[in-house]
């Protein structure tokens, strides 16, 4: 829903035939008019020459397959992969305090270990976007510096 405020049409494709994010989120990105879902598909190629200009679909269900090619007004789109997202923090099980399977830090990063931050999507916290991450590793720099200063 994000890109809909820069892009004049959004298309989901996915591979199942339904979203399986919360109620309200999959109800909001259905009433969305800039948002077009291409369901039970996959990308199998993305075409052009230094842009992107086509990508091919194949439809997991029926083996179809179909070729979507950028609008004539622009002659290209962008394309963002997203395939979900699952923390990988089994390694620090019984080591950090892990709630749903992210690492619990405090607002300076700061994990239960002395010495040991934890930034960006790997930690527990609302909002997972690329901004974020980065203000993360800003502040767990800046926070492991003035540990290191105290050693």
């Amino acid at each position: 829903m994000y890109l809909t405020k820069f892009a004049r049409k959004v298309s989901i494709i996915h591979r199942r035939d339904e979203l399986r994010a919360a109620k309200s989120i999959r109800e909001k990105a259905m009433a969305n008019p800039k948002m077009n879902f291409i369901w039970d598909s996959v990308v199998k190629e993305i075409k052009g020459d230094g842009i992107v200009n086509s990508m091919v679909l194949e439809n997991v269900k029926t083996g179809e397959i179909t070729e979507v090619v950028a609008d004539e007004d622009d002659g290209t789109f962008g394309i963002f992969v997203f395939i979900g997202y699952e923390p990988k923090t089994k390694l620090y099980e019984g080591i950090l305090n892990i709630d749903k399977g992210y690492i619990v830090t405090d607002e300076n990063m700061k994990t239960n270990i002395e010495g040991v931050y934890a930034a960006g999507d790997i930690r527990v916290k609302s909002l997972r976007q690329v901004v974020t991450a980065a203000a993360d590793g800003a502040i767990a720099a800046v926070q492991a510096e003035k540990y290191i200063e105290t050693l």
